[in-house]
């Protein structure tokens, strides 16, 4: 990540299609890049909050880390 940052959403079990489609729309969301791969998701920048909110909304029982 280069010292650059970034918001890393992992412990999803679901399929690489339903991480993807998540993916995108997380990122349009927020406004930024990203990517998913590997059952993770990484957002462009600190975008902590707004990702929960998003999740939680979707149904996603979620739990903030980090500081």
């Amino acid at each position: 990540r280069k010292g650059k940052a970034v918001t890393l959403i992992q412990g999803f079990e679901c399929s690489e299609e339903t991480l993807k489609d998540l993916a995108k729309n997380l990122k349009s969301s927020c406004g930024v890049g990203g990517a998913a791969k590997n059952d993770e998701i990484v957002i462009q920048g600190d975008h902590r909050k707004k990702v929960l909110e998003i999740l939680q909304k979707a149904g996603y029982k979620v739990k903030m880390a980090g500081g």
